[in-house]
């Protein structure tokens, strides 16, 4: 397929091959017990691989989909090799990712006329969130941008704690106050220190609490409003951060997550140890808000920018 092309660098691909190991290997296992004694894709196999795609976490819509694609070109065909499957599966799922514009970056970048650019970063505790912003924060900034972090995490002293580590570790500002302050005055007082000294991203934390979703709906919505008094149209991106290796619970939090603010991109981390990676393919398809971040391991350089056709290529390998 043509568009099966290196996009990444070798390192990059890599790190992508290893990190998505595990649910490779869980995949393919299952899928040669669906074909085992089968030459051709008959319904039994098509059954069986609609049970493979279930427990990879694909997501049961997103499974419906693919299947259908594959008993459209079955029965165009007429006969189709079960060796062949996996060529097939691999284009159908790249197609079908390939319906959502996006997942086709390369590089961490900012948007052109932005500045600073403001990512506001939402997600339950434990999901690797400050380890995300951290990462995020040093391959911004060895990219040559200018980054300033805020932490309105103010419910635990921990998040505080934590993003001052990373802010050292990457040799990154970071704005905080004391645990148990007003988040939209840390994100305020961001933002002002961010736009005196000309950064180009600022990368605010939020704290996590999904359990009362009013209350978090109200915090979310006073940090965006007083982060628009220093720049306009803050937050540009609103960033959520899923846990790959809890499947399915990945996708009820980012169900939860949506009803309570505007989410505009999702991370996906913690993939490496997982065999749920194909949680991925399902949240790009199903919610329609962009993967754009994937952690496949535990160094700064495992946070990649997602990539639908090296993720669909390292995945079917």
């Amino acid at each position: 397929m043509s568009f099966f092309k290196n996009i990444f660098s070798k390192e990059k691909k890599e790190t992508l091959d290893k990190g998505l190991e595990k649910t490779k290997e869980n995949f393919f296992d299952k899928l040669s017990k669906a074909v085992v004694g089968k030459s051709k894709v008959d319904d039994e196999v098509l059954d069986n691989l609609e049970e493979v795609l279930v427990a990879s976490d694909v997501g049961v819509n997103t499974t419906l989909k693919i299947i259908e694609r594959i008993e459209e070109r079955v029965a165009k065909d007429k006969y189709v090799s079960t060796n062949e499957l996996n060529k097939i599966l691999r284009e159908e799922i790249a197609n079908l990712l390939a319906e959502t514009n996006t997942g086709n970056d390369i590089d961490f970048t900012i948007p052109e006329n932005k500045k600073p650019y403001v990512i506001m970063v939402v997600g339950v505790n434990g999901v690797g969130k400050t380890t995300t912003i951290g990462k995020l924060a040093a391959q911004f900034k060895k990219r040559g941008f200018k980054v300033v972090l805020g932490a309105a995490d103010t419910f635990r002293a921990a998040a505080i704690d934590q993003l001052q580590i990373w802010a050292d570790r990457t040799g990154v500002p970071i704005v905080r106050q004391e645990m148990g302050s007003d988040p939209a005055s840390v994100a305020f007082d961001t933002l002002k220190s961010a736009v005196s000294q000309n950064a180009d991203v600022v990368i605010i934390d939020t704290a996590g609490r999904l359990h009362n979703k009013v209350n978090l709906m109200n915090e979310l919505t006073k940090i965006k409003r007083v982060m628009q008094k220093v720049v306009g149209d803050a937050p540009h991106d609103v960033l959520l951060v899923l846990d790959g290796s809890t499947g399915q619970n990945a996708f009820e939090q980012a169900k939860q997550f949506t009803k309570a603010t505007e989410v505009s991109c999702l991370a996906v981390t913690k993939l490496d140890g997982t065999a749920k990676g194909g949680v991925v393919i399902g949240i790009s398809d199903q919610f329609q808000i962009p993967v754009k971040y994937i952690g496949v391991g535990e160094g700064i350089d495992d946070l990649q920018v997602f990539n639908k056709i090296e993720f669909v290529d390292s995945f079917f390998k």
